[in-house]
C-alpha cells in the first residue's frame, strides 16, 4: 500500500502545503542495442515512453539520464545534445538509458491544485468533515490503501497542533514548520506500515 502525496489547499484555492513521499518511485536503469525496442516520444517537453513495456520501465515513465548523463527535458545537460537523434544513430550504442516517473515542477503542483479546489468547489466532498476553516486536505494513495479517511482527520490534528499552534504561522499562508513536515512523515510512514488501523 502505498501514499503518493498530501496537498492542503486554502479556502481562497491556494496551495498551502504539498508533500511527496517518494518511497516507492524506483528508477529503472538498462542498457539498450540498436534499435531501441521502446517507442519514445516528447510530451510536455520531457522524453517519455509511449509503448513498451520491460524490466521495470513502464509508459508514461520519462528519460533520466543518457550513460550516466543527466536528461533536461529532451538535451544532454553536458552539451546539449538531442536525444532523440542521439538514439536515432546505430554508431551511438550500446546505450545505457535510466527511466523514471516524472517529477512535477513547481507550475504543475500548482495547477494540479487548483483543479482539485475546482472539484472541492462543485459538491466533491474531499476532507472527511467540513472544517470552519476552509481548508482542504487532499491524500493521493493507491486505492487499495485502507483507512484514508483516518489519515486526513491525523492531517487536520498534525495541522492544528504544529501549524496552527505557531506564533509565526499565518492562516491561509504557506506552511513552513519543520514540526509539522516531521509529523507529517511519521504519520505517513506509520499508516503505510500498519494500515492506518492504530494512527
Amino acid at each position: 500500500m502505498t501514499i503518493f502525496s498530501v496537498y492542503i489547499i486554502n479556502k481562497a484555492g491556494g496551495l498551502i502545503y504539498q508533500y511527496d513521499h517518494n518511497a516507492s518511485r524506483p528508477d529503472a536503469e538498462k542498457t539498450f542495442s540498436y534499435p531501441l525496442e521502446l517507442v519514445l516520444k516528447i510530451y510536455d517537453e520531457k522524453l517519455v515512453v509511449a509503448f513498451g513495456e520491460r524490466d521495470g520501465i513502464k509508459v508514461g515513465h520519462t528519460v533520466l539520464s543518457v550513460n550516466g548523463v543527466p536528461v533536461e527535458g529532451r538535451f544532454l545537460q553536458t552539451d546539449g545534445r538531442d536525444v532523440m537523434e542521439m538514439l536515432a544513430m546505430e554508431e551511438n550504442f550500446p546505450l545505457d538509458i535510466k527511466f523514471g516517473r516524472p517529477k512535477l515542477t513547481t507550475n504543475e503542483k500548482i495547477m494540479l491544485a487548483s483543479m482539485f479546489h475546482s472539484l472541492f468547489a462543485i459538491g466533491s466532498q474531499l476532507s472527511p468533515e467540513p472544517h470552519s476553516s476552509g481548508l482542504k486536505f487532499l491524500v493521493m494513495a493507491d486505492s487499495r490503501q485502507t483507512g484514508v479517511d483516518i489519515l486526513l482527520k491525523k492531517l487536520y490534528e498534525i495541522y492544528s497542533d504544529f501549524a496552527l499552534k505557531n506564533p509565526f504561522y499565518s492562516l491561509d499562508m504557506p506552511i513552513r514548520c519543520d514540526l509539522f513536515d516531521t509529523n507529517l512523515q511519521q504519520a505517513m510512514e506509520q499508516s503505510e506500515r500498519s494500515g492506518l488501523s492504530n494512527v
